[in-house]
């Protein structure tokens, strides 16, 4: 089914992305089969038969040359927010009952008096769609698939699971999606239905139908399964070597682990270009593998170790982080918490080197590394900014650096070598409003991505420096293009928007530039065109190069 936008009639009137059936005539990528012949050494039990899916290791790329800032920065797709001050609330990711239109919209163009006209540039894109799954989610995670391990050819296929934020708690599920066909390059992505009445749009919107139903073969298809979850999902993650296991946070103050392999399989067997059944918007009743009530309050940190296979850290609002170890038949939950925050327990991540560290993230201003070995307190506390810590994100490609996202729009990133001396590598100012996610690329080591509340997705090269000579042509070209402001980072590659109050993005792992971003109005998935990877042979020596 692909992806248009009609009245939610019963909803108060707001639209809402339906499908509906493209047709015939969409080839359907390569079965992902075969999964099953090749599981990793796990204490994790499998508890059905499944072949979706197995581990696929990381790769890793260094492009070879930094392309110049005068053409990086040309294809900037970006408008200006002023700032303006949030109210402070004792969560700063606490999910809110969202009742907004969840469609997709571009507003053309985007007009800020004092610097003229932003136009959107197409161009800039290798491919742009949004889509969604019925209710806005706060947190997703992209499904490692067996399609290949890095793949850089059209069309593309999508695996995902993601948490609602429903009206009601009763209404609330995981969805486990597939997107296939996804199609470049450089296509439409505002279907004319999206667009509202008092839009100003090209007069000439009779040609942009005739378009659209032309293009019909190049829409997303969306196979989507429903499995019931008590509660407001709060975050979701899928485990790198078993990804068909995935852990859920909810409102609830309830951590699951769900074995969602035979919902994964149902989608990897759908014919990519035939319609979805009707059974897609059945909420099937589902038994988690575990659920954990230790938590004494709701939670937002939770991550999977990439070393030891069914390894699991919680976090929660109460200043504590719980260990979960793999026993041959389900998981030991550590009653006796990790204490070391004085507040709430933002995010978490484990080390990609040490199987035994990882980090965690606070809003008392704070990361902090731990290390199980050695008891229940960190190793090492950092004051990492003036506000409060929402995320954080630990490079796999260049281990010993750490990048975090603050309430007050900034991010940093500091490298673990000289943690005991000054550790700040880079500190951008650059967002208006909180840091809702961060995210290293997993193909490029000085890459990364950031969401914000002021609606800005950016992607910036921590491996550019400024160059006065370069920086004065680039600026030069901007002026005659849009009057841009002289305080651009020559580090910032890409400004995307067209979605509102931005919460959580991914990279996809195994589709260089490819990146995914949920907001209240849906899913985005954006690939920019000045970020294109070539992928090495020699990976190893890359991953040397970072590392120095």
């Amino acid at each position: 089914m692909s992806l248009s936008a009609q009245p939610n009639i019963g909803n108060g009137g707001n639209t809402k992305l339906r499908c509906r059936n493209p047709g015939a005539g969409a080839r359907p990528p390569p079965k992902p089969w075969g999964w099953g012949t090749a599981a990793a050494k796990t204490q994790v039990p499998d508890h059905r038969p499944s072949s979706f899916p197995v581990p696929c290791s990381r790769s890793s790329a260094a492009r070879d040359q930094p392309p110049p800032r005068s053409s990086i920065l040309q294809k900037l797709f970006h408008s200006w927010v002023a700032p303006s001050r949030r109210p402070r609330r004792p969560n700063p990711r606490r999910p809110r009952k969202l009742k907004l239109p969840r469609h997709l919209i571009l507003r053309l163009p985007l007009v800020r008096p004092r610097w003229g006209e932003l136009q959107f540039d197409p161009e800039a894109y290798n491919y742009l769609r949004g889509f969604d799954i019925g209710w806005s989610c706060l947190s997703f995670d992209v499904v490692r698939d067996q399609l290949g391990l890095v793949r850089s050819e059209f069309p593309h296929t999508l695996y995902g699971v993601a948490g609602t934020q429903a009206e009601k708690a009763s209404s609330n599920y995981i969805g486990i999606f597939k997107l296939s066909n996804i199609r470049g390059k450089k296509r439409e992505p505002i279907p004319a239905s999206t667009v509202d009445a008092d839009t100003d749009v090209d007069s000439d919107s009779s040609s942009d139908e005739e378009d659209e139903e032309i293009n019909e073969d190049i829409k997303p298809i969306l196979h989507l399964k429903k499995v019931a979850h008590a509660g407001c999902v709060n975050r979701i993650r899928s485990m790198t070597q078993k990804p068909h296991i995935c852990a859920t946070w909810g409102d609830t103050g309830h951590v699951q682990v769900w074995d969602l392999s035979s919902y994964l399989n149902s989608l990897a067997e759908a014919e990519s270009g035939a319609p979805a059944p009707k059974e897609d918007d059945i909420i099937h009743k589902h038994l988690p593998l575990k659920v954990f009530n230790g938590h004494k309050d709701e939670g937002y940190a939770i991550d999977w170790s990439p070393l030891v296979t069914g390894r699991l850290v919680s976090g929660d609002c109460n200043k504590c982080i719980h260990l979960w170890e793999p026993t041959p038949n389900n998981w030991n939950v550590d009653a006796n918490p990790f204490v070391g925050h004085t507040a709430s327990v933002e995010d978490l991540q484990w080390s990609p080197t040490e199987a035994d560290v990882f980090a965690s993230c606070s809003v008392d201003g704070t990361i902090a590394i731990w290390d199980i070995r050695t008891g229940k307190k960190p190793c090492i506390s950092i004051k990492a900014h003036k506000a409060d810590v929402n995320v954080i994100s630990w490079n796999r490609l260049a281990s010993s650096m750490i990048a975090s996202g603050c309430d007050d729009g900034s991010f940093s990133v500091r490298d673990l070598r000289s943690i005991q001396e000054d550790s700040l590598v880079a500190h951008f100012e650059y967002h208006k409003k909180a840091v809702t996610s961060i995210e290293w690329s997993p193909h490029e080591a000085a890459s990364l991505a950031v969401t914000s509340e002021d609606h800005q997705l950016t992607i910036w090269d921590l491996s550019l420096e400024r160059d006065a000579e370069e920086e004065a042509e680039f600026r030069a070209k901007m002026k005659e293009q849009a009057n841009a402001p002289e305080d651009l980072p020559p580090q910032l590659l890409f400004v995307h928007q067209g979605q509102k109050d931005l919460k959580e993005l991914h990279w996809h792992p195994q589709i260089p530039s490819m990146i995914i971003s949920t907001a209240i109005d849906g899913f985005n998935v954006v690939m920019p065109s000045n970020i294109d990877t070539t992928i090495p042979g020699n990976t190893d020596a890359t991953m040397a190069s970072a590392e120095s």
